[in-house]
């Protein structure tokens, strides 16, 4: 299995600061309560409106490091090293970072 360079056109995130972006450019968050490579996620609900997947498209396939799990609701989620990622909701632009730490640390920047 070959690992595809990060500058590949079709990988899922990329890289600002030194934390994993979406491709609108808002970070992404891991959650500690998911449980990595479990193929789920636990964040669901009024969770995952404050803290909105990061989407997957119909033709998107797994690469390298990236992962699709199936939430609760069927809908497919990109996962980072078995890591689902996530948007933080209050996080108004490019580059900001309010989710970090949040919840007693439950919420982390996802990192390369």
């Amino acid at each position: 299995m070959s690992n595809q360079s990060a500058s590949a056109p079709d990988t899922p995130t990329r890289t600002a600061d030194g934390v994993l972006v979406g491709p609108n450019g808002m970070t992404l968050y891991t959650f500690t309560k998911d449980a990595a490579g479990s193929g789920t996620s636990a964040c669901n609900g009024q969770c995952a409106t404050n803290w909105p997947p990061l989407g997957v498209a119909e033709t998107a396939r797994p690469m390298g490091g990236y992962t699709i799990i199936i939430r609760e609701d069927g809908k497919r989620q990109w996962a980072y090293k078995g890591w689902p990622l996530y948007y933080w909701a209050k996080d108004a632009k490019p580059g900001d970072k309010t989710g970090d730490g949040f919840a007693n640390g439950a919420w982390k920047l996802a990192r390369p």
